[in-house]
């Protein structure tokens, strides 16, 4: 696997050979510069001669910019998928061995009938694990494809909010208090899978880099006639400014994969970011207000859901 120190080579190798060709085509000025002076017969030639060397050094460097700049891509990228690799590699591992020991316990030796009950609960969050794990990489699969024209509709937000965070709970086995919800009835032109995807991912992440107790808050509002925008706050360690970029990358997770305690691939916010800008709305972190952690702003195309009898027909559909 690559490691970081590894750009260093290539970085240096381009500086210098971009510092040699700058001098080189520096000295080859001042030097056909003064041998036109003092032959003036042959400037012409010079000047051509010069012209010519000039345009082919300047080729090459554009050249030696180029391989620099496809080498820390690919060097990165590398990277990017050696992390996923070992990601994927201890999310199968760890809920396989837990089945296989649990297994293993049931078939040989006789167990208590309360003990069987925690034993069936653990294997299938075990199996819903995997389950999750494997509908993240179809979903990101999917996102790879050539986007293939979809039935869209009029969704209402806050019911898929709801659902989401109901799966969250328990899955993580929290209390309605630990991931409070402040939403408006909101319309967003979308499909129900790429919404459910958006606000899964979110919440996901909230609670499993919130802090130890784990305590996440949702807003859904109207932002303006054609706007609204969701929030998702965890009281967590936040994230640097620095690195907020970076989170957004495909295969990407903060810290070092094989010293990482909790579980994932580094493929959740980038499918929030991919199917964000796909609607045309923007996603953006922001710090928690008033307290350690990070909000989670997406902002979509939308508009509250009328509330009037006459009004409950939905809104137009948008170009």
């Amino acid at each position: 696997m690559f490691e970081r120190r590894s750009l260093r080579l290539p970085i240096t190798l381009a500086v210098i050979m971009i510092v040699l060709l700058i001098l080189i085509l520096i000295g080859w000025v001042i030097v056909n510069a003064f041998a036109a002076r003092s032959n003036d017969q042959q400037a012409g030639f010079y000047w051509a001669f010069l012209s010519i060397g000039v345009t082919l050094l300047g080729v090459v460097l554009v050249g030696v910019v180029f391989y620099m700049v496809l080498t820390i891509k690919a060097i990165n990228l590398s990277q990017r998928q050696s992390n996923f690799i070992d990601a994927v590699t201890h999310e199968l591992k760890s809920p396989i061995a837990s089945l296989k020991l649990y297994l293993q316990t049931l078939h040989r030796r006789p167990v208590p009938v309360q003990e069987q009950a925690d034993f069936f609960r653990y294997m299938l969050a075990d199996v819903e694990r995997l389950d999750d794990l494997i509908n993240q990489l179809l979903d990101a699969a999917r996102l790879d494809k050539v986007a293939k024209k979809v039935e869209k509709e009029w969704i209402n937000l806050a019911d898929v909010v709801r659902s989401c965070a109901e799966v969250v709970r328990k899955r993580y086995e929290l209390g309605p208090e630990q991931v409070e919800l402040n939403l408006r009835p909101v319309l967003v032109f979308a499909t129900q899978v790429d919404l459910e995807v958006i606000v899964r991912n979110l919440l996901d992440n909230a609670v499993k880099y919130g802090g130890e107790v784990p305590q996440v808050d949702v807003v859904l509002e109207p932002k303006s006639d054609e706007q609204v925008v969701l929030r998702v706050t965890d009281n967590g360690l936040g994230i640097p400014v620095h690195q907020r970029w970076r989170v957004f990358a495909r295969f990407v997770r903060l810290g070092s994969e094989l010293e990482r305690a909790k579980p994932g691939t580094g493929l959740g916010l980038y499918l929030v970011r991919t199917l964000v800008d796909r609607m045309k709305g923007r996603v953006r972190i922001r710090d928690r207000e008033g307290g350690c952690g990070t909000t989670f702003e997406v902002i979509l195309p939308g508009k509250l859901q009328p509330q009037s009898a006459e009004a409950q027909s939905f809104p137009k559909t948008p170009n």
